[in-house]
């Protein structure tokens, strides 16, 4: 038995490993397109690029997990009954359950790896990541002047080339410069038949060397304040320098980003969780004891009631009667509308604080769905590869790929309907294995009886009490 184990095991691990890799790259090109607009044109350097690529490549190993092994089960477990192996030991006596029990234990061990690493890992590379990310996006494009278009990228200074020459685009020819940095409006303007561009001090400023100019500057007439005075000075080489400080990328403290629910483990969630159910449970309690300053409580005098009865003194009284309801009626109607818009208000913050609770509460079973996902997963492949007796990457990247939409879809309605407090959240979450584990008990079963994914007996799940009547109805017959 060792000897099988070891060939079923050997079969396995090429398949698991080729799929784990090809899946990681296809979901880590997934993160990418979908942050390309944040890191095109912002000279990162490659460095931050290899970082960011580093820390998706963590966060997606949960996701790629199940993927990796339905997909090489099915490769496995197909190429055997294709070669006729699995037919071979299944007539030496030995069942199909025995034979999965290799590949299984790897999954369990594979499920528990990931939900330590999912509890672990992803929560200090989600702190990693996505503190480098929202700095990337904090960061200004890298430095682009055009031809013919005001640049004012650099803070202080709006500059116009008219013309860019050269290998690299360095030489310039009709150069305008605005200097704003005295904060009093276009008093300073550098205007250049030509000039040069380069950086200087590492990259961290940035040089203009510039021809055959003029710089005017106007200076406001202290005396004549509707007047004003300029100076105009003439070069033939000047050199700028300006500051490139603020296209650098600066790093956010990571502290900030360590209280969303992304960056905490299984604990920390749990007592995030009890402390927002315990302020809504406080809330929804206090709400009926906050609306009694609203409502009031009036008894009336009978007096005027009996004084309708008077004739002398009718007129009076009904008068009087009739103001005070009136005024009444006017109170009831502030009161009833001051508390429906308390109510609304309030609903709306129970509401939030309801699914506030509910989005930590998702991150907790995610931990536990995922892991339980290749279990899962390894439950439909392996079956199913048995059944359909098909090797290589042509059926079993398709059955593979059916699949994992069908799981990846119920779970994402399951952890809207959850977060949208629609149903609980772990009805949510467990809803696409709760629907696809009776799916791979079918395949299972299927494969014991060396059936066909269609071919169904249904003898076979008609109770004994009622085959006894049907048997002796077919021999009448």
């Amino acid at each position: 038995m060792k000897k099988l184990d070891k060939l079923i095991l050997k079969a396995f691990i090429g398949p698991f490993m080729l799929t784990f890799a090809v899946v990681e790259f296809i979901f880590l090109m997934q993160f990418m397109m979908k942050y390309m607009d944040d890191l095109v044109g912002k000279d990162l350097g490659f460095g931050v690029i290899l970082q960011l690529l580093f820390y998706f490549t963590v966060l997606i190993v949960p996701i790629s997990l199940p993927l990796a092994v339905l997909l090489s089960s099915l490769m496995t477990f197909g190429t055997l009954g294709e070669h006729h192996e699995l037919t071979a030991i299944k007539t030496s006596g030995i069942s199909l359950t025995r034979i999965l029990q290799p590949v299984l234990l790897v999954s369990s061990l594979l499920a528990g790896g990931a939900f330590w690493f999912n509890n672990t890992i992803v929560p200090m590379a989600n702190l990693e990541a996505y503190s480098l990310l929202w700095d990337v996006r904090q960061q200004k494009l890298a430095l682009d002047i055009r031809e013919g278009v005001f640049y004012n990228g650099i803070p202080g200074y709006t500059i116009k080339v008219n013309e860019k020459l050269g290998a690299n685009g360095d030489l310039l020819k009709g150069v305008m410069i605005y200097d704003h940095t005295q904060s009093s409006g276009n008093m300073r303007v550098i205007l250049a038949d030509s000039g040069r561009m380069f950086t200087r001090f590492g990259g961290q400023y940035l040089g203009l060397e510039l021809y055959r100019g003029r710089t005017y500057v106007e200076q406001p007439d202290a005396n004549n304040r509707s007047g004003a005075s300029f100076i105009r000075q003439n070069f033939k080489r000047n050199l700028i320098t300006l500051s490139l400080e603020s296209f650098g990328l600066d790093r956010t403290k990571k502290e900030l980003f360590k209280e969303n629910k992304m960056m905490l483990n299984l604990q920390q969630l749990h007592h995030t969780t009890d402390s927002l159910h315990s302020s809504l449970f406080r809330e929804r309690k206090q709400l009926v004891q906050q609306l009694n300053p609203y409502y009031s409580y009036m008894r009336l005098d009978t007096t005027g009631q009996v004084a309708l009865h008077k004739v002398e003194n009718w007129r009076v009284p009904t008068k009087k009667l009739g103001s005070e309801s009136s005024q009444i009626m006017q109170q009831a109607a502030n009161r009833a509308r001051n508390v429906q818009s308390y109510l609304s208000t309030s609903a709306d913050r129970l509401n939030n604080k309801a699914k506030d609770t509910a989005n930590y509460r998702i991150e907790i079973y995610r931990k536990f769905t995922q892991s339980a996902a290749i279990l899962l997963m390894f439950l439909i492949g392996a079956p199913l590869g048995a059944i359909i007796k098909k090797g290589g990457l042509g059926v079993p990247i398709l059955i593979s790929i059916v699949f994992f939409i069908v799981y990846y879809v119920i779970s994402i309605m399951g952890e809207k309907y959850g977060r949208e407090v629609i149903m609980p959240v772990g009805v949510g979450m467990w809803m696409a294995t709760a629907i696809l584990a009776p799916v791979g008990l079918f395949f299972l079963y299927q494969a014991r009886h060396d059936s066909g994914i269609l071919d169904v007996d249904w003898e076979r799940f008609r109770p004994s009490w009622l085959r006894w009547p049907l048997r002796g109805y077919k021999r009448t017959v």
